[in-house]
């Protein structure tokens, strides 16, 4: 028989029950850890208007997996040391092509340029305000 129960440091409640209160904090400290490890080319798409899967997209692209892996530790880190926060969903982080950080109000892309260029979120999801993080140092 298989085990199907959750791991123990693993809470399944409604999504409702999962957001962020304070969304705007929790993209902060992303878009920051973001630069910290220098992403490129940081959008927050806000597509809460457009869909019902989340609120908002932060994108950014590394040129290596190493880095990609990096700026993903890093959000990893700071929003637990931040906010207490860690993602409900993580995927990718073994290819490290395009990891995924599901924060449900808030869903992190990290891609490798080639990818990003190639899977274009940003044209995608057209429709919807964009707000570019720049590095103010």
């Amino acid at each position: 028989m298989t085990n199907t129960s959750p791991r123990e440091d693993q809470q399944f409640t409604s999504v409702d029950n999962r957001k962020t209160a304070d969304s705007g904090r929790l993209i902060e400290i992303i878009t920051e850890a973001m630069l910290d490890r220098k992403a490129e080319d940081i959008t927050v798409l806000d597509v809460h208007e457009l869909t019902t899967l989340t609120d908002k997209f932060v994108v950014c692209h590394a040129s290596t997996d190493v880095q990609i892996k990096a700026i993903a530790n890093n959000i990893a880190k700071e929003t637990k040391k931040e906010l207490g926060e860690q993602a409900w969903r993580e995927e990718g982080l073994e290819s490290r092509r395009w990891v995924i950080l599901d924060y449900v109000n808030v869903v992190v892309h990290i891609f490798k340029k080639e990818l990003r260029d190639y899977y274009a979120l940003e044209r995608m999801w057209n429709d919807a305000p964009v707000r570019k993080i720049e590095d103010e140092s």
